[in-house]
């Protein structure tokens, strides 16, 4: 266990998450990902995490790791096409994973991926959240829509709405 570490994110509250992201930028994400989702036949979930829990602090899971304990447990990878892909940002470490199911995982190598978590993680830095993760949001779009262009049929089969953890 890592004691630097358990401290910042016994410190991470929800209060500290809502006031990195309040009602109008969680509203502002929820109508990015809409509008994302329009020129695109993927899907994209957000889940925003203040801490992990206490049982992952203890066995120092990584932010990897929960982002696909999260995927699973959100049915992400439930969708007709294969094509879901959550967006979680661990908050008290300050760490953006992208986590694709495997129809568009296996189109957009991982270095793709990375390149746009490190992008949303360098605007968290510099503490601008919204527009961060609204540009993360764009750019996983692209990757969707040059892969499972828009068509006329299907639904919003994932929440557009953020979700705080």
């Amino acid at each position: 266990m890592n004691f630097s570490r358990t401290l910042k994110h016994l410190f991470s509250t929800h209060w500290a998450l809502r006031r990195a992201f309040p009602a109008a930028a969680l509203a502002t994400i929820e109508a990015a990902v809409r509008e994302a989702e329009q020129g695109h036949n993927g899907q994209i979930r957000v889940v925003l995490e203040a801490a992990l829990p206490a049982e992952a602090l203890w066995h120092d899971q990584s932010a990897r790791s929960r982002a696909i304990e999260v995927f699973s447990r959100l049915r992400v990878w439930d969708t007709e096409h294969n094509n879901g892909v959550l967006i979680y940002l661990l908050f008290a470490d300050h760490v953006v994973e992208i986590v694709a199911d495997r129809g568009i995982a296996a189109r957009v190598p991982d270095e793709e991926w990375e390149s746009v978590c490190r992008d949303m993680e360098r605007a968290f830095k510099d503490r601008r959240f919204q527009a961060g993760l609204v540009s993360g949001i764009g750019a996983v779009a692209e990757h969707l829509a040059a892969h499972f262009p828009a068509r006329e049929q299907g639904g919003n089969e994932l929440p557009d709405k953020p979700l705080l953890l």
